[in-house]
This record gives structure tokens, C-alpha cells and sequence, in this order.
């Protein structure tokens, strides 16, 4: 089981350079891409064939729109064709792919696209691939609006049209598809908002292109087991609860629930001991539903200097409920100063809204920082979204020298060397409150079992994940580490 790589419009290109320097025929591979395509939708229609309309670009990506559009006809389908340009007009591999197509040809303006509409099972969207870096505009963009306001089904061939596929950023007017298809690896405009929404299914189609064809660079990954299993604990005969790790939260006497989440989730994933350093008045409160946690009574930094001189304790919990002030700032140093792999979130994160250089001096390679966007814009002002998703969280993770955990929908994971994370799939149903304290609770016990802090907040991102989809409609954040058990024997813990 091997990674999957996500890469960009560049190194997709250098890969399809690579293929022909070793041989592979250039339309040979646009055969390949085309057939894909039109393979997925009919094995999503697997009866009785309806109509077709395939909207055909000026370039590559209408070059394939071609080749599905001769091989669904192939099939059965009724299909016609609009493109964006006379058929004798294309160049190249696409003029050779619109040779193919038998049918007439119409221009894709937008009064004949509306007068077609109508009476199309799917509309295919060939029109710009992974190169386009200009808004849309004029009569495309209007075709675009038509087709999305359609009750067709579409398909986007590699990415929707007017998608930023670095970026996922919508370029002027951008396709809407129920489905897309996209060759060899997956870009980040695919697992990136709001990109993400409008490329609808994702189907990765290999075509005859690997792994070896990519840069030995690469550094932007999907999440999922395959990236970070290999690390994931495993508890053996040996292990008693010293070895699997002890964990500590710091937690809160003004909002005790989010520590309370947070320790709940770090046992469920299989820390062996875990700590509460709260006030004592708090105490009472973290141990009513978890008797089988140690309740250590703490309220000034000196508290928490003595309880970390205990070398036992391996991973540390420090903002989940803390208000952000001085006391919090002070709490988040001492556990940093501690030098123990350390997750930093919530009001641990705010309380430096002022002076993030004083968190960030502390930083080092096992230290996680979960921001949501709020509190990663207190963090990096700097850092908006001006740039993409990728450039500010990788960013972010050089300057703070930590592991940077962006929360969202299209959560993402960079570490001060340059390697990103994206994951592909959330539930909505995961904002609600609590939730991120789960999340900080998950990475808090895999730190504390000793795996490196990357992939440790990789695998608590995707179990976090992985539980809100389980869940679904209805989940609150206490119900999240019940899921934890089952998700650990799914993959062979």
C-alpha cells in the first residue's frame, strides 16, 4: 500500500514530458484519458443510454471531450458535439481527436447550448483542463451558467472548467459537476474549497502513467492510512500502560467540557495513562465520567512546572478550554519549555494573537499547532487568503517551525519541511462544538504513544474524520471517541 500523491498543474505535465521522453505516444495517452472518462459514465449508467452533449475546449482538454464523445456514441449514447472552435481549427493530438468524432460539430454559443440543455442526460465538460490560469468570462462563462443551471448530469473531464487546479480557487465562472475525472493522481483544486465542491465524485483514472514519472521532491499527500499506518502504534504482549504512553491535559476551569473531550479521545486512541492538571476545585467535574484518569490539582505555572518533571509523561494537551490571557500564554510556555511533543490549541493558540514570535521561538518538529481560520489569521495576519490553502499553511509551518493543522472542511496538515497533507473527505455534521477538542485529544494521545507529530496529526485528522462520517446527521462532539474502537480495527490495531 503505497501513498497517494497530489500534484500539481506543473508536475502533471512534467510527468506526461517524462512518459514521452520514454516512448509513450502523446495521443496514445489522450486515447487513454478519453476512454477513462467515457468507461466511468457508462458504468454509472449501465442500462438504457440517454443523450449526451459533450462541450469541447480549444485545446488538449477538447481533444479528449472528442474521444468521449466518439466512444459514448460507440456505446449507445445520443451524443452531440459544441465546441469552441471550428474542428479544423484544432492542432496537434486534439486535431487528431476531433477527426475521430464522426458527427457534426456546433459552435458552443450560448443561445445553441440553451436550446440543447433540456433534453441532455449529462453534459460532459471538456472544455479547459488543469492549465487555465485566467477568469472565464464572456460567452464561456455563460455557457458555463447555463450548464450548471441544467438538470443534466455533468462530468468535468480532469477538472471542472474555471477551477483553479492549483488552488481550487473558482476562476471567474466555474463548471459544476456531479462527477469529475482526472488522470494519474489527484490535483490539489480536487481536495481543496471551493474547489472541492464543484468537482462533485472524484474518479482518479491511472491511464499509463506512475509513480516513477513524479519529481523525487514531491511533498503534498493524501490522507489516508497508507501515508501514516506504518507509524500508528500497536500495542504488543510487552505493553503495559507505562509503555503506551502518558498523556497530559491541561485543562480548565472555565470551559472543563473541552478537556474532558479532549482526554476521553486521547485514551479511546490508546494512550495508556493520562493526567488532568486543572484547579481542584475543577477536578471533580474531568473525573465524574472517567475514573481512570490521574486528577492533579494545578493553578499557577509553577503547578505545572512541578507535574512535567514527571519523565513518564510523554504528550501534552495545553488550550483546549483555556481562556486567552496572560495565565494561558504562561501555561503554553511551560509545557513548551518542557520539551515534550505538544499540542497547542484553542485559547492556547489566541493567547499569542499579540505576539505570535513568542510562540513560535518555542516551536520545534513535535510540536502541533490545530488552528481553526479565526485563529490562524490571529496567528499569520499575514497570511490571507489572497494565497492558496497550500501556500499559507506551508507557510505558516516554516515560521512557527511546528506542525500546522489548518481545520476545516478541507483540512490541512503542513510540517515545518515543506510536506502537506490534505484530507479528502469531512462530515459537515463535525461543526459543532467540542469537535476540534476531540481532534486535539486524538493527535494528544498518538503523540503521547510516541508517533512522530506529522503523522500523528495526520492520523488524527483522518480518525476524526472517519467518525463524523460514520456518525453523520445528529453527531455531537461527545459521541466521537465511541467511534474510535472500531475505526482501530479496521485498520489492524
Amino acid at each position: 500500500m503505497s501513498r497517494q500523491a497530489i500534484v500539481t498543474a506543473a508536475e502533471m505535465r512534467a510527468a506526461e514530458q517524462a512518459a514521452f521522453a520514454r516512448g509513450k505516444d502523446s495521443f496514445a495517452l489522450m486515447q487513454e484519458a478519453g476512454a477513462a472518462v467515457a468507461a466511468a459514465i457508462d458504468d454509472t449508467h449501465p442500462g438504457a443510454k440517454g443523450t449526451a452533449l459533450v462541450l469541447c475546449g480549444p485545446g488538449n482538454n477538447g481533444g479528449d471531450g472528442f474521444i468521449v464523445a466518439t466512444l459514448l456514441q460507440q456505446a449507445g449514447w445520443q451524443v452531440q458535439v459544441a465546441a469552441l472552435r471550428a474542428r479544423t481549427a484544432y492542432h496537434g493530438d486534439a486535431a487528431r481527436a476531433a477527426a475521430l468524432w464522426p458527427g457534426e460539430v456546433i459552435a458552443a454559443d450560448p443561445a445553441k447550448i440553451a436550446s440543447l440543455l433540456p433534453s441532455q442526460t449529462i453534459v460532459v465538460d471538456a472544455l479547459f483542463g488543469i492549465g487555465l490560469d485566467r477568469p472565464l468570462e464572456g460567452d464561456v462563462a455563460a455557457v458555463i451558467e447555463l450548464v450548471n443551471r441544467a438538470d443534466a448530469e455533468v462530468w468535468a473531464v480532469d477538472v471542472p472548467s474555471g477551477i483553479d487546479a492549483d488552488g481550487g480557487r473558482v476562476l471567474g465562472s466555474a463548471i459544476r459537476a456531479d462527477h469529475s475525472v482526472t488522470f494519474g493522481w489527484p490535483k490539489p483544486g480536487h481536495l481543496l474549497l471551493p474547489g472541492k465542491e464543484y468537482a462533485g465524485r472524484l474518479i482518479v483514472a491511472p491511464i499509463d502513467l506512475d509513480a516513477s514519472l513524479l519529481p523525487s521532491n514531491l511533498d503534498t499527500w493524501v490522507n489516508a492510512p497508507a501515508a501514516w499506518l506504518h507509524a500508528l502504534p500497536r500495542p504488543g504482549a510487552l505493553d503495559h500502560k507505562y509503555s503506551r504512553g502518558h498523556a497530559l491535559v491541561i485543562g480548565s476551569s472555565d470551559m472543563p467540557g473541552a478537556g474532558r473531550l479532549a482526554s476521553l479521545a486521547a485514551r479511546r486512541i490508546g494512550a495508556g495513562m493520562l493526567s488532568v492538571a486543572a484547579p481542584a476545585a475543577t477536578l471533580p467535574l474531568y473525573m465524574a465520567d472517567q475514573p481512570g484518569i490521574i486528577a492533579r490539582p494545578a493553578s499557577r505555572p509553577e503547578d505545572y512546572v512541578e507535574i512535567l518533571m514527571d519523565r513518564r509523561i510523554t504528550g501534552v494537551l495545553v488550550g483546549s478550554g483555556l481562556v486567552p490571557d496572560a495565565a494561558a500564554r504562561e501555561a503554553v510556555l511551560t509545557a513548551l519549555a518542557a520539551g515534550r511533543p505538544t499540542v497547542v490549541d484553542g485559547g492556547g493558540l489566541t493567547a499569542f494573537a499579540d505576539r505570535p514570535a513568542d510562540l513560535f521561538t518555542l516551536g520545534r518538529s513535535d510540536v502541533v499547532l490545530t488552528p481553526h481560520e479565526g485563529e490562524f489569521a490571529r496567528l499569520f495576519p499575514d497570511l490571507g487568503p489572497d494565497k492558496d490553502r497550500l501556500t499559507r499553511v506551508r507557510l505558516a509551518a516554516a515560521r512557527s517551525r511546528s506542525v500546522v493543522v489548518l481545520k476545516g472542511a478541507d483540512t490541512v496538515l503542513a510540517a515545518p519541511d515543506g510536506q502537506v497533507i490534505i484530507n479528502p473527505a469531512a462530515s459537515p455534521y463535525l461543526a459543532t462544538a467540542g469537535s476540534g477538542d476531540v481532534l486535539a485529544g486524538l493527535i494528544l494521545g498518538l503523540l503521547a504513544q510516541g508517533m512522530p507529530a506529522p503523522q500523528a496529526a495526520a492520523a488524527g485528522i483522518w480518525c476524526h474524520a472517519q467518525a463524523g462520517l460514520n456518525l453523520g446527521a445528529g453527531l455531537i462532539a461527545e459521541d466521537l471517541a465511541g467511534q474510535i474502537p472500531g475505526l482501530l480495527r479496521t485498520l489492524g490495531r
